[in-house]
């Protein structure tokens, strides 16, 4: 039996066990927590790749599983996720407006289900339409076309990460906006499946002159996170966009 072809696809399957887990603090709305998970299942998606890259086992079966992975930790999770903020946004309105609702709602088995909140659950069906594509496009091995599903995960999660420990009046007053939470919605599915591409923090040498686009971005990513924390997390998937535009 060939245990080495089979390492990839265990760390795989870690990052599926972390999606799963992230899954269930959210809907708990525990979002620090399933941040947390988010963040150890894309770590794991990194290094299945690179592991499967140095051991020489590439297989059609790790790329379909990594997929059904991401599904879970970078698509089911940041929907979910949205949608807990948008009841987050609800619950703040309705305390200053005296009950007042801005989302329609109705009730299914005697629970209220407010309408506007679901909205959020675009972001998965945007994932799923990512992911699909990227199976069967044999031009992103090297590249990208469109905002990787981690990516944007990272820039989902990062909201309730700065609600939480970054957060200030204007800060909130901001992210727990309907409106905000529209356009991040929006952006966020639609960067998924744009047809832009973006480079990949793949390396096939490590020369300075080969990669000094990723090299810049690394350096300025580490530096972001350093002084701005979790703020740095949407001005680093910016970047990230610009950046590739700019190297195209």
């Amino acid at each position: 039996m060939n245990i080495k072809k089979h390492i990839p696809n265990f760390i795989t399957l870690l990052n599926l066990f972390c999606g799963c887990l992230a899954v269930i603090f959210a809907v708990k709305n525990q979002l620090e927590i399933a941040a947390f998970f988010v963040f150890l299942g894309i770590f794991f998606d990194f290094f299945d790749g690179l592991a499967a890259r140095l051991l020489n086992v590439q297989s059609e079966l790790g790329l379909q599983l990594d997929s059904l992975a991401d599904m879970v930790t970078s698509g089911i999770v940041p929907g979910i996720v949205m949608y807990q903020l948008f009841n987050r946004a609800l619950d703040i309105h309705e305390k200053v407006h005296d009950g007042h609702s801005w989302s329609d709602s109705w009730h299914w088995f005697q629970n209220e289900v407010h309408i506007l909140p679901l909205f959020g659950l675009c972001i998965v069906l945007a994932s799923a339409y990512r992911l699909a594509k990227f199976n069967i496009d044999d031009n992103q091995t090297s590249s990208f076309i469109g905002l990787p599903t981690p990516a944007n995960t990272l820039l989902i999660v990062s909201l309730p990460l700065i609600l939480a420990y970054q957060g200030s009046t204007t800060i909130d007053a901001i992210i727990l906006n309907k409106w905000f939470l529209i356009a991040m919605t929006v952006i966020s599915s639609y960067l998924l499946n744009a047809n832009i591409p973006l480079f990949a923090l793949k390396f096939k040498d490590w020369s300075f002159k080969n990669n000094m686009v990723k090299y810049i971005f690394l350096l300025t990513c580490v530096l972001l996170l350093v002084f701005l924390h979790f703020l740095a997390i949407p001005i680093i998937i910016l970047l990230y966009v610009l950046l590739s535009l700019i190297k195209k």
